[in-house]
């Protein structure tokens, strides 16, 4: 009897470039798809659109990936380093599925740990010094201003419509996190702002572009009279990031403003029930980083409590 030799029948499957737009098509939501698109242009770009996708079984690009991830990303921060692992996991999970690929590509790569950070807020006075300047346009000081009195979380500010906002009661009708309804409140600095900001408006988004959009969107993001887009978190972000790069512990970001409010609204005394209902969480477990208190106030309640301070 003759010796049975095993054929090696190479797998089907396409190309690079063409399984990662066919996986990112399967993305419903368009801020992850931006955000993956991020990784996964990058991983194309390194190894080529016309590699076959079988070939990320193969060890030597395996090990490829490992250097060229570290090569990109070793210097970011935590949360971008694992953000990126993220999303290319996500992808080579949904090729096996396919049975296009049978490993982890990305098995040589770390998630890298989060050092707590137990500084984000930002001090009041700082805080006031950024909104309380006058050259800055409208959109952005009733936006980080309502962010800043409300503790809402930046999308939820942004999806706001106008036909959510009370103004004569300082409301508004939000979608948390989750998808559950809930309501914010402000106070008098966003009050005065918005109106201004609005300008007769009476439909559409609250926040929008400078400019028409210049591709179709869907009508819920439009303003209808103006052509004007709903503004987006990217661009708030951007400026926000730009506008506060000069301010001690800048530059900032826009959860910062959140994380802040939460943080002084502790201070001020407000006890667990209104600082869950401020924040829009559920738990008291995702309450607690926020109400941690500033090292300002820290000091000066360590100030209030020294005898020598007292008998001054």
């Amino acid at each position: 009897m003759g010796t049975v030799h095993r054929l090696d029948v190479p797998r089907s499957g396409p190309k690079l470039g063409g399984a990662v737009d066919v996986f990112l098509a399967e993305v419903s939501n368009r801020n992850t798809t931006r955000a993956y698109a991020t990784a996964l242009r990058a991983l194309v770009d390194e190894l080529g659109a016309a590699i076959p996708v079988t070939a990320l079984d193969d060890e030597a690009t395996v090990e490829k990936i490992g250097r060229w991830f570290a090569r990109r990303w070793g210097n970011s921060a935590a949360a971008t380093v694992n953000a990126r692992l993220d999303a290319l996991r996500s992808a080579t999970a949904w090729w096996r599925q396919q049975e296009w690929i049978s490993g982890e590509p990305t098995r040589r790569i770390r998630r890298r740990p989060r050092t707590p950070d137990r500084t984000r807020a930002v001090a009041r006075a700082d805080i006031e010094s950024l909104l309380t300047r006058q050259h800055l346009p409208l959109r952005e000081r009733a936006l980080w201003r309502m962010l800043y009195e409300t503790a809402a979380r930046a999308e939820e500010i942004l999806a706001l419509d106008l036909d959510e906002l009370d103004l004569r009661n300082r409301c508004a009708k939000v979608r948390r996190k989750g998808g559950a309804a809930d309501v914010i409140v402000w106070r008098t600095a966003t009050a005065r702002l918005l109106p201004r900001l609005l300008n007769g408006r009476k439909t559409g988004p609250v926040f929008l572009t400078d400019r028409r959009a210049r591709i179709e969107l869907p009508s819920v993001d439009l303003d209808p009279e103006s052509g004007r887009a709903r503004l987006s978190y990217r661009r708030a972000a951007e400026t926000f990031e730009h506008a506060s790069k000069d301010l001690t512990g800048g530059p900032w970001t826009l959860h910062q403003l959140r994380h802040s409010a939460l943080t002084h609204a502790a201070e001020d005394g407000a006890n667990t029930s209104t600082l869950l209902s401020y924040s829009g969480h559920t738990s008291v477990a995702s309450l607690a980083r926020y109400a941690r208190v500033s090292p300002e106030a820290l000091a000066r309640w360590q100030q209030g409590r020294d005898p020598a301070a007292r008998r001054r």
